[in-house]
């Protein structure tokens, strides 16, 4: 138990440091021997884990879908659980390592020798979900596709973290996610069901 507690540890230190790294300078400048150095690791003990540069970065971009799993909802809504799941990643983004190298590392999917599309439509997919469980009760405007409003969502998300990224490095992304569903959710919600929505950054509250 102990050798595998080890074992784990160790993983984990490469993936913080691979994602540090990868966030900080991108997956085609990034280099082994600087996740390596980072993460205090024997080369053996990386490269038992990772065989190489791209299958660590693809570890990386996995943790996406285990930062999700680890979010609780807060409330029963499914559009107010698509809000604040909004919030959650925003603090993600400035908190979190893993999350920011993992998202720098699906928006530069080309890189990789596929495509890397999972991420993106993992997102795509679980907001078309609550979507559409919003859509059977009734919460959403007549006419609106839970795939086709997904697909809007997540790019205006991928479009307001990076413009905040570039601007104030996400230091104001949390407000730019207030105005986002200010400005979205009327067109999304009835009349309704938005009287009963918060906008506001409930992460914390």
């Amino acid at each position: 138990m102990a050798r595998q507690a080890r074992a784990l540890a160790t993983r984990q230190a490469v993936l913080l440091a691979a994602a540090e790294v990868f966030d900080e300078r991108g997956y085609a400048a990034a280099t082994m021997a600087e996740i390596l150095e980072r993460a205090g690791v024997t080369k053996g003990a990386l490269y038992f884990h990772f065989r190489s540069k791209e299958e660590l970065a693809l570890a990386v971009i996995e943790g996406q879908g285990a930062w999700i799993a680890t979010w609780v909802p807060r409330s029963d809504s499914p559009v107010q659980k698509l809000i604040d799941l909004g919030y959650a990643f925003a603090h993600a983004l400035q908190e979190d390592a893993l999350v920011r190298g993992s998202i720098r590392l699906t928006i530069e999917h080309g890189s990789f020798t596929q495509p890397q599309r999972a991420a993106y439509q993992g997102w795509m997919d679980l907001v078309a979900e609550l979507l559409g469980q919003a859509a059977a009760e009734g919460d959403l405007h007549p006419g609106i596709e839970p795939a086709a409003a997904a697909g809007v969502i997540t790019g205006a998300v991928t479009g307001i973290q990076l413009s905040s990224q570039v601007l104030t490095d996400r230091r104001d992304l949390v407000p730019r996610m207030t105005t986002m569903w200010t400005l979205l959710l009327p067109g999304l919600v009835q009349p309704h069901a938005l009287a009963r929505l918060s906008v506001a950054d409930r992460t914390n509250g």
